[in-house]
């Protein structure tokens, strides 16, 4: 049985794997996903996706099944049991942005109806589709992420630079990083 060719980057570990198969690179309409997303990309800031990921479940249990409304209304208290939540990454910067994040990102909903008509408008509704040959040709930043993250931070957003847009955007879909040779870009063509 022929072995199926992925991004490189997907490795072998089967949770790697199987998020880059269900997950990165698909078109996310769904806010409260977007919110997933934006929360655990900010936590990923000077770690490795795989340490997130690993995290997630804990994550989940932690900010409410990522509820914006509930994690707006975190209180001191809750966001210092945080920072002794194993399940979670205590860094007190990155926890009281995700709370910040939440009380923004209601903003945002109040005024584009919701955030996913806001973030997908920066690329006319529609997934830019990149034709990557190998990962070090994938930049880490782009024109539109640029964009993106400053509209953010005017908002009142954190942990929203342009390095960690790029990557929410490849994992909500908003770009479609695929190399070439991987079978879901090759699927995507079809």
């Amino acid at each position: 049985m022929k072995q199926r060719i992925r991004c490189a980057w997907a490795g072998d570990k089967p949770h790697m794997i199987r998020y880059h198969d269900v997950e990165w690179g698909k078109p996310v309409h769904r806010d409260r996903k977007h919110f997933e997303m934006l929360l655990l990309e900010g936590a990923q800031a000077g770690l490795t996706w795989e340490t997130v990921l690993r995290k997630r479940a804990g994550y989940r249990k932690a900010f409410a099944n990522f509820d914006p409304k509930k994690v707006a209304r975190f209180t001191a208290r809750t966001k210092a049991a945080l920072l002794k939540n194993p399940g979670v990454i205590r860094n007190r910067l990155k926890i009281d942005s995700a709370v910040t994040n939440a009380q923004a990102f209601l903003a945002v909903q109040k005024e584009f109806g919701s955030f996913d008509a806001y973030v997908w408008s920066f690329v006319g509704g529609e997934p830019i589709l990149n034709r990557w040959k190998r990962m070090n040709e994938i930049p880490a930043t782009s024109p539109v992420s640029d964009t993106l993250s400053k509209d953010l931070k005017q908002r009142g957003f954190r942990f929203v630079g342009s390095t960690i847009i790029y990557a929410y955007m490849q994992a909500i879909g908003m770009v479609n990083d695929h190399t070439l040779d991987c079978f879901l870009k090759r699927a995507a063509r079809r």
